[in-house]
């Protein structure tokens, strides 16, 4: 009985130091999950308080008006005018055009890819959905230039193919990998038994897929356009080679615009002073757009989930 006691007795600070060294790599993970956490926070915060000390600087210190800069249509920094409603137009215009058409085309390639493609097929699409998400966005742009912008012109018989319409195309193509790989993620999610059950009753594969499956996935859906909207409404590079660059109010779908990320990356490299600050005022905005954006998208997912 003295031997069992001196032997768990000398086991006892063995395990007492395992579970020390234990606790103390937990701690140290917990640290630094934690210090990772907060870089990604204050990363955010002091972006955007650089953007909007700057961009504010004008309105709260210069006697610039808010309202006149988001109202004003002409962009004329030598003259001291800034107004950035042609760029807003541009933008917006820009990011429906490619919803309407990136959307649809989007949506019916993840259905058919999560529920009708044969194996065969899904090897030879997925993997081209992937690359096309892969490929920088300036060579998007360069697409655009060689290839969309002459037959734009060519066809509408234009003076110059660089216009909004080029604009929706380029990011119409750029937003679908987004939304393919999005949707069908959560069309695949939709669980088995919805399906049998609708097919039980009659159904056929097609109602099945437009009255079952994409109304039980509408919430990665809706999640997969807003980051599609994301997407195009940040785009620069792609844009700046096809848009014109144009700072004008859009009349028709083949004028040249210059939308809210092309006027900052094309002025930004020589712009000082208040014209700099108005840049990163055109910052804010879009910075609110993005903000409205993210709304929209707890929204509808919240909504989509009831």
């Amino acid at each position: 009985m003295t031997e069992k006691n001196e032997i768990i007795s000398n086991d006892e600070p063995k395990i007492s130091k395992s579970n020390n060294r234990k606790y103390l790599i937990e701690n140290i993970a917990s640290k630094i999950f934690m210090i990772s956490a907060f870089i990604s926070v204050i990363s955010l915060l002091l972006i955007i308080g650089f953007v909007f000390y700057k961009g504010l600087t004008p309105f709260l210190f210069k006697g610039y008006s808010f309202m006149d800069f988001i109202m004003g249509t002409d962009w004329l920094p030598n003259s001291d005018k800034f107004g950035v409603t042609s760029m807003i137009a541009a933008s917006v215009l820009a990011t429906l055009g490619s919803l309407i058409i990136g959307v649809p085309i989007g949506i019916f390639t993840a259905t058919f890819l999560a529920e009708i493609a044969p194996k065969p097929v899904q090897r030879i699409i997925l993997p081209a959905v992937e690359l096309l998400s892969g490929i920088p966005s300036v060579l998007y742009g360069l697409f655009g230039l060689a290839f969309i912008v002459p037959k734009i012109q060519s066809i509408l018989n234009l003076p110059k193919g660089q216009s909004l319409l080029a604009v929706i195309l380029v990011l119409a193509i750029m937003m679908l990998p987004t939304i393919i790989s999005v949707s069908q993620t959560a069309i695949k999610a939709v669980p088995a038994s919805y399906k049998e059950g609708s097919l039980a009753l009659g159904a056929s594969t097609t109602e099945t897929i437009f009255r079952v499956t994409l109304p039980a996935a509408k919430s990665g859906i809706l999640a997969a356009v807003v980051l599609g909207v994301g997407r195009a409404i940040g785009e620069t590079m792609a844009v700046i080679l096809v848009a014109g660059n144009s700072p004008v109010i859009p009349t028709s779908i083949v004028d040249s615009v210059r939308p809210l990320t092309t006027n900052i990356a094309l002025e930004m490299g020589y712009a000082y002073g208040t014209h700099q600050e108005m840049l990163f005022a055109t910052g804010v905005v879009l910075f609110m757009f993005i903000l409205i954006l993210n709304l929209v998208l707890r929204k509808l997912t919240s909504k989509g989930d009831k």
